[in-house]
């Protein structure tokens, strides 16, 4: 071939690759999937977050300006219409939706005035509150609400920062940002609870002015109510033996686990930038989380990993460029469901300004 015509079709090539490249500020190379994602549900109006899988089922939340609602479907057939736990009464808000593996459904609700946790147990119309009067009392305002499969033990996070109480309320009812429905972590940092154009990264030294908060484990059995100081995004082992939580210190988020009794602390993570939303997989052997440690840390620019417990190697799982991945949970043991902002057409590529959710097999 003529060289002249070599080089002239190389520039060619070039052109053409660089004007694919979206327009988003700065130039960013699309990196090819590392495992493809696949749509799960995809809806205009509404914005669908934090999905959770016990059993054969399915809870994510679903809202739309000030309607908010949990929905549970068949986790094989997530285009049902499912089962959903609409509001009660007049301005009633339902978030933080929890799958349980008998059908069952937790969520948080401010039906009492104060904001409270309870569960439907897959049958009738009776709703159980979980924990104690603390929270009826408006002593906590509970948020990342979780639980072990068979409802037997549930934790959630609190603050106990006064100041925080009237505001976490409102955030509750009327979230100031559609950015904080999928990172629901933000609003325990004082650089990220406000929607701003660009954010402080996640890294450590950035000092956080509000006060950490702290771990509660319910037990159903004894009603006993435990707390772990500086901890929150926590997550229940299938067995109901382990909780992995996330701690900040000095401005950097890192993985944890403990045993339930108290003994075995053992920090999991130990990277420069954030680390959130643990979950463990159903045989109780990884551990999926959401991270910024190849954005370098970058609020918006998050992605998934799975962790093996045993060992803490780590595989990144999912590397949209652009987009925000988060609330990791796992359809089955290679299998995980997230809610991102990416687009529907060019996952890989674009985002757009709502949440969906997408699957990942590995």
């Amino acid at each position: 071939m003529n060289p002249l015509w070599t080089r002239s079709l190389a520039l060619v090539v070039i052109t053409v690759a660089a004007l694919a490249e979206p327009m988003l500020g700065h130039a960013k190379t699309i990196e090819k999937e590392l495992f493809p994602v696949d749509s799960v549900l995809f809806d205009k109006k509404h914005a669908l977050t934090y999905p959770s899988v016990a059993g054969p089922f399915m809870v994510y939340n679903e809202s739309h300006r000030d309607a908010f609602s949990v929905v549970r479907v068949p986790v094989d057939q997530v285009d049902l219409e499912g089962k959903r736990v609409d509001p009660m009464i007049l301005n009633e808000v339902l978030r933080q939706g929890v799958a349980l593996k008998d059908g069952g459904i937790g969520y948080v609700s401010n039906r009492l005035g104060p904001v409270s946790a309870w569960f439907w147990q897959g049958k009738g119309d009776s709703h159980i509150a979980i924990a104690n009067m603390a929270l009826f009392r408006g002593g906590l305002i509970p948020g990342h609400l979780s639980a072990s499969p068979d409802a037997k033990t549930w934790c959630f996070d609190a603050t106990l920062q006064k100041m925080r109480h009237n505001q976490l309320l409102n955030e509750f009812v009327n979230p100031n940002n559609n950015e904080l429905l999928g990172q629901e972590w933000r609003v325990y940092n004082s650089n990220y609870v406000a929607y701003k154009m660009t954010y402080k990264d996640t890294k450590s030294g950035v000092k956080n002015k509000l006060h950490s908060p702290s771990l509660f484990i319910f037990k159903r059995e004894n009603s006993e109510l435990s707390m772990l100081p500086n901890a929150f995004d926590g997550t229940i082992s299938p067995d109901g033996k382990q909780v992995a939580f996330v701690r900040e210190v000095n401005g950097n988020y890192d993985l944890w686990l403990q045993n339930l009794d108290g003994t075995g602390l053992t920090q999991l993570t130990t990277g420069v930038f954030g680390e959130f939303e643990p979950a463990f997989s159903p045989d109780g052997k990884q551990l999926a989380f959401v991270s910024n440690r190849d954005s370098a840390g970058n609020v918006r620019h998050t992605s998934i990993y799975v962790m093996a417990v045993s060992t803490g190697e780590t595989t990144r799982i999912t590397n949209a460029p652009y987009a925000t991945d988060g609330g990791v949970t796992w359809k089955n043991n290679h299998t995980l469901i997230f809610h991102s902002n990416r687009d529907f057409k060019k996952p890989q590529s674009k985002t757009v300004s709502d949440w969906n959710l997408w699957q990942v097999e590995f």
